[in-house]
């Protein structure tokens, strides 16, 4: 198959770029030439602007594309025009964010979604971040109807991730000594290896697959505290969790999410806890959690590549700590 992936340097696109030739495809890259320039020597690279100059897709044409790097409805739908008469089949790449009330859990691909902002902002806004997805899905639907995958991801982890929030849990539980746990371990968390999903997306492209799937995981149901025991036993740590209370955690000023990475709390609590029985049917599987935690980086490369932060200082985890039994005494 040749296959164009728009983006294709960071993270889930170099999954995708590893999946697609280790599967024999031939692959173009389309993208800046910013990030990881040069990584992929056995490529084609196309350079050029979402948001501007397209013309190296024109004249072209390639069997299916995959747009990682989508997220202006405008841009989106100018690559999609444009490529809707030199490709076969066209996947973006969404986000679970796209859904309207994260209040209850199970949410499926029927649930209500956002509407785009009108009007669009010039810039992406990350506070706008799922109504401009759901704008993309529609720019690349109309500009291709009936050949449109759509898949909707939750928090994607694994090796190349830019950012702290796995990464946090992993670094934190291996250093061993008490560690501060959130909320009610029984609580439902989802994440997904960039590889599984890369390899999933790639067959669902090989197989003409349309239509909208969550893409998250795993099958099963998976609590915080399972959460982090699979990543304390594939470390092999002696940790003990000391689970914090939610009201405790709230009260202290602990920021969901930001400091305690996979604590969602109030009416985001479902968007860690969607269904994702369509894209199992579609053979989506999943890698034991020990496989992704023996592949993370060391403790200095993760230093190196994280971009967005997430966690807390010991320190701060210390002062905690010491609260929380002063306030259970």
């Amino acid at each position: 198959m040749d296959l164009l992936i728009l983006g294709g340097t960071r993270f889930l696109g170099r999954h995708l770029v590893d999946a697609a030739l280790e599967r024999g495809h031939r692959v173009t890259l389309f993208n800046r030439g910013e990030s990881n320039p040069g990584l992929f020597r056995e490529v084609e690279e196309l350079r050029g602007e979402r948001g501007g100059d397209l013309s190296a897709l024109r004249g072209r044409s390639w069997d299916a594309a995959i747009d990682t790097s989508g997220y202006l409805p405008r841009e989106v739908r100018a690559s999609a025009e444009l490529l809707a008469g030199s490709v076969g089949h066209y996947t973006f790449v969404s986000s679970i964010s796209v859904y309207a009330d994260f209040g209850r859990t199970g949410i499926d691909e029927e649930a209500p979604i956002l509407e785009p902002p009108d009007p669009e902002p010039e810039k992406l806004d990350w506070e706008l971040y799922g109504e401009l997805k759901v704008g993309c899905e529609r720019a690349a639907e109309a500009a291709m109807p009936g050949r449109t995958l759509v898949v909707r991801p939750g928090m994607i982890v694994g090796p190349h991730d830019y950012t702290n929030r796995f990464p946090y849990w992993r670094r934190r539980v291996a250093e061993g000594g008490e560690v501060l746990a959130p909320g009610n371990p029984e609580r439902q968390v989802q994440l997904i290896d960039a590889r599984d999903l890369a390899g999933w997306m790639l067959k669902m492209a090989e197989e003409g697959r349309t239509g909208a799937y969550n893409a998250t995981g795993p099958e099963h149901r998976l609590t915080m505290r399972g959460m982090l025991e699979e990543i304390r036993d594939a470390t092999g740590s002696d940790i003990r969790f000391v689970w914090a209370s939610e009201e405790f955690l709230l009260d202290a000023g602990v920021k969901p999410w930001e400091e305690m990475p996979f604590w969602i709390t109030g009416e985001m609590a479902g968007i860690l806890a969607v269904d994702v029985g369509r894209a199992v049917g579609a053979g989506l599987a999943f890698r034991p959690m020990a496989a992704t935690v023996r592949d993370l980086p060391g403790p200095e490369e993760e230093r190196e590549t994280v971009e967005i932060g997430a966690g807390i200082s010991r320190g701060r985890e210390e002062e905690l700590l010491r609260a929380w039994r002063g306030s259970s005494l």
